[in-house]
């Protein structure tokens, strides 16, 4: 039990009394109820907002109520002051020896440090990426990637079940169009000039080696057969030689996925067509026709009756046809049965979108809260586009793919964890901007650079002291003074972070905490610049030189374990 769960506890505990004494009602949730560290750190060390979120329920005043928490708390061994401020939040501080035995914590849970029970075991779907399979992944695709992949990490760390899942779109008339650019390099790969590659099909030298294959494979078989022999076949062979490139483009990132959904089969299926019956059943679905789009005259507007989904009646401004007029699916009718088949095996489900997606998130939110009878939690979590720059420039496009700059090449050139962690440095929702200059930059404004320069500094401290011949086996943290146990506080806050970012689906928040502990980190260490008696390392003082590497160290652990979250490798040199 970590710091802020046992704290937790001890106000559980309090709350129990309350209630064994008639002073809170019996079975009150406490669910909103929290214990953190105040906003103001001279209010204290930590802070729980008990009295204030109860006192309603418990038809009290929340000043009087906090009275009596802190009366509770004020018994504990651990707490030296109990301070109740404002209209009732408690405030509590903490003797040292309590951040001296987290430390000790920290070091005895090691990686696990900070791993948390909170979610219960319950499955969370996340799927992320889901690209048209119709060329290499580009660094439009690439932070959604990183975000999806991270989110997955940071649930399966707060003690979730996660399914990784790719929602492969092999369905759409965009799948038409890479068959036949697969037809032309085909037909290059056989000798035929193809001269320019025309307009409406994929341009990228990608599908250079996929006609070779199927040259090599078919001959001239289909060479100046009709489409209708060859669409079809092709279509199948040049989707999968895609999702060979796709997979191979993501694991250059680290990322793989469990599950390959692909929409043709879904429809082959017949997944839309259960998910429209079980709709009927409940009304939810009706056949009528939709109002003329804002600016059609009647002249301009030819009604027509369609199979429509009432997301009206979960918040969406209108119903949603879930098929076109010539009886094909909508992308909403198909994404509605997808959905519907993923919530079959898990509890929550999380997508991660562009935001160009933005307009459609209402509906289909309304389609799952439909489909599972509001049983399963949805998030959508939208994600920016990247702009690519080179020392405040654009970076031009890619010739081998056609018009846009593959992940490879960028993952190829400053590496997995560089771009990983630039990913996660702004919320998913924000703008961003991708300098190639400014990622690799060896200063504090880059934040890849200075928690990875904090972790590696902790390394180097632990060589030199190797080498200096201190022993290590025993350190006595009772000599860190409040300085040095304020970080220490800092570090103890990484399970409460862990557990607030996988609630928010928000990762980006593990980057932005261990920029600030590995800020606190290098200015406790610039202290020593000045004051040789305050250096982690002091050759003459072996005993303090112990006690700080074992704080140190345990900042290192904290580094590698959000570092792990994010999918980036702690390193030990720079």
């Amino acid at each position: 039990m970590t710091l802020y769960s046992r704290f937790a506890a001890y106000v559980d505990a309090a709350l129990d009394t309350l209630e064994a004494a008639g002073d809170l009602p019996a079975g009150i949730d406490r669910r909103a109820v929290t214990v953190e560290p105040p906003r103001d750190s001279s209010h204290g060390d930590l802070a729980t907002n008990a009295a204030m979120v109860l006192a309603k329920a418990a038809k009290t005043n929340p000043r009087a109520l906090a009275e009596k928490i802190a009366a509770a708390l004020q018994q504990l061994d651990e707490v030296a002051a109990v301070e109740i401020a404002g209209p009732g939040f408690i405030n509590l501080r903490l003797i040292d020896d309590s951040w001296r035995s987290e430390l000790s914590a920290i070091h005895d849970r090691g990686a696990d440090y900070g791993r948390s029970t909170a979610g219960q075991g319950t499955t969370v779907n996340i799927e992320y990426v889901s690209a048209n399979p119709t060329g290499p992944m580009h660094m439009g695709h690439c932070r959604g990637a990183v975000v999806g992949d991270a989110l997955a990490a940071l649930l399966e760390f707060a003690g979730n079940r996660v399914i990784r899942e790719y929602y492969v779109n092999d369905a759409g008339g965009q799948v038409d169009v890479l068959a036949r650019s697969a037809h032309l390099r085909y037909r290059e790969a056989l000798g035929q000039d193809i001269g320019a590659i025309p307009e409406g099909l994929y341009p990228g030298d990608y599908l250079v080696p996929v006609g070779q294959q199927l040259a090599q494979e078919f001959g001239d078989r289909y060479a100046a057969a009709p489409e209708a022999e060859w669409l079809a076949l092709f279509r199948t062979r040049t989707v999968d030689a895609m999702l060979v490139l796709i997979k191979a483009d993501l694991a250059l990132l680290g990322i793989h996925h469990d599950v390959f959904s692909s929409e043709a089969e879904l429809q082959a299926a017949g997944k839309p067509e259960a998910a429209e019956a079980w709709l009927r059943a409940r009304d939810l679905v009706y056949d009528g026709t939709l109002e003329a789009p804002k600016g059609e005259t009647p002249d301009d507007w030819e009604p027509v009756e369609l199979p429509l989904f009432r997301s009206t009646r979960f918040g969406d401004d209108q119903d949603r046809p879930i098929k076109k007029s010539n009886g094909q699916w909508t992308y909403f009718g198909a994404d509605l049965a997808y959905h519907f088949q993923k919530a079959q095996t898990a509890d929550a489900l999380i997508d991660i979108w562009g935001a160009d997606h933005a307009g459609t998130v209402k509906r289909i939110q309304a389609a799952v809260a439909a489909l599972t009878e509001g049983r399963t939690r949805f998030d959508v979590k939208l994600v920016q586009m990247v702009r690519l720059l080179r020392g405040g420039e654009p970076v031009k496009m890619s010739k081998r793919a056609g018009n846009f700059v593959t992940l490879a090449d960028v993952v190829r050139e400053v590496g997995k964890d560089v771009v990983r962690f630039t990913m996660l440095t702004r919320r998913s929702d924000a703008q961003m901007d991708f300098d190639f200059a400014k990622v690799v930059e060896a200063s504090k404004d880059n934040p890849v650079f200075y928690v990875q320069y904090a972790h590696a500094r902790v390394a180097s401290l632990r060589r030199r002291a190797v080498e200096a011949g201190i022993d290590l086996s025993n350190p006595d943290v009772s000599r860190l003074d409040t300085e040095e146990l304020a970080l220490v506080q800092l570090a103890a806050q990484f399970p409460r972070v862990v557990e607030t970012a996988a609630a928010a689906r928000e990762p980006h928040r593990i980057a932005f905490y261990l920029y600030d502990l590995a800020a606190a980190f290098h200015a406790l260490w610039n202290v020593g610049n000045d004051r040789p008696d305050r250096r982690f390392l002091v050759p003459d003082d072996a005993g303090i030189t112990a006690a700080r590497l074992f704080l140190a160290e345990g900042v290192g652990q904290i580094i590698r374990n959000g570092l792990s979250i994010m999918g980036v490798e702690a390193v030990s040199e720079m």
